[in-house]
């Protein structure tokens, strides 16, 4: 029998794109949508482009609500979900798209985000690199019933450093990453930044300084890495595209590492993974070459005379920064392939 599913949040952008993937999943089985404002509507009246699944009508976001199915995606603000979780039988897979339960660190939630905190759950990212490369977390995703997706811009420089961290050829500390970020990643909330002709034919900073909320979650990806005494200072760039990211990261080299060392890192890390994939040398990837796929594709340098290791990411950022990532780490959870359901190629143009 299929797996019965719920999305809770399902009008926005993150809780669209969990149903143009399920919909097509051969397992699993949309039954539930529900939302806030726009509850009482048909699913195709938010998202037009969902076809097959556009008679659904969107109910009430409430806990009695999705408790009938079997796994429960949330799609929610941050600080939204751990109050319905809360309510939600253990026996369901819950997969929370959002913040609430990502932080081990009750201090790193209360300085980043205020407000209650709900604890930690199982970490989404089934590549991530632990303890000096010698696991990777999808292990800890068997069986579990708790899911906390990471954040888009987490997983781009996750993903981007964790080899090199883990390997120990890049030092921890004085990581920089710059990322241009598309505007879905802010939501479908009206906002005068978001505005078309605010964003069309110009790109700007935000959350810079130290103060981006993804901050303690990357230093608690690269520290579980291997990481001693990690330091990262991001900025995210808003750019005129719909969706994606491109991250730029750099490191320093550690003493005595060569070239060849610094890409075998890399390439180890990631040998058999379906999903990221290192590029050949001299090659960086684009935006373009991920929108709509899970993947994550990187590129890697070094600039000899700043003696540091590049790398360059690129992820969709609602599909392997968030849904992508959900289903992948659902799978697992529920004893299906890993890859069920999830696109590898891209669209292009």
């Amino acid at each position: 029998m299929p797996i019965s599913v719920a999305v809770a949040g399902a009008s926005g952008y993150a809780g669209g794109e969990l149903l143009r993937l399920l919909a097509d999943h051969p397992e699993f089985e949309v039954r539930t949508v529900t939302a806030h404002q726009n509850a009482g509507q048909a699913l195709s009246a938010v998202h037009p482009h969902l076809t097959s699944i556009g008679d659904l009508v969107l109910q009430p976001t409430e806990p009695s609500v999705l408790a009938e199915a079997d796994v429960v995606f949330l799609a929610l603000p941050h600080g939204a979900s751990g109050a319905i979780t809360a309510e939600l039988p253990d026996d369901v897979l819950v997969v929370d798209c959002g913040a609430d339960h990502r932080l081990t660190d009750e201090t790193a939630w209360a300085a980043f985000y205020g407000g209650e905190y709900h604890g930690a759950w199982t970490y989404g990212m089934p590549e991530l690199l632990l303890d000096g490369g010698t696991a990777k977390q999808r292990d800890n995703l068997v069986g579990t019933t708790r899911i906390a997706v990471p954040g888009c811009n987490v997983t781009a420089i996750t993903l981007g450093l964790a080899p090199g961290i883990a390997a120990g050829v890049i030092e921890p500390h004085d990581l920089v990453s710059v990322l241009a970020v598309g505007t879905s990643g802010a939501g479908k909330s009206l906002r005068h930044d978001l505005l078309a002709s605010e964003i069309m034919g110009s790109a700007s900073a935000y959350a810079v300084g130290g103060i981006h909320r993804h901050t303690p979650e990357i230093v608690q990806n690269l520290t579980a890495a291997g990481g001693d005494g990690v330091t990262i200072s991001f900025t995210p760039v808003l750019v005129p595209m719909a969706r994606g990211i491109l991250a730029t990261s750099t490191a320093r080299l550690a003493p005595g590492v060569s070239a060849s060392d610094v890409r075998e890192a890399w390439l180890a890390a990631y040998a058999g993974e379906r999903f990221v994939r290192v590029l050949p040398e001299g090659s960086f990837p684009r935006t373009s070459d991920t929108t709509g796929a899970n993947t994550a594709l990187m590129g890697i340098a070094i600039d000899e005379a700043a003696g540091r290791v590049v790398v360059v990411s690129a992820i969709d950022n609602l599909v392997k920064g968030t849904a992508g990532a959900a289903i992948q780490s659902a799978n697992i959870a529920a004893g299906l392939p890993e890859s069920l359901g999830l696109p590898l190629n891209g669209v292009a143009p």
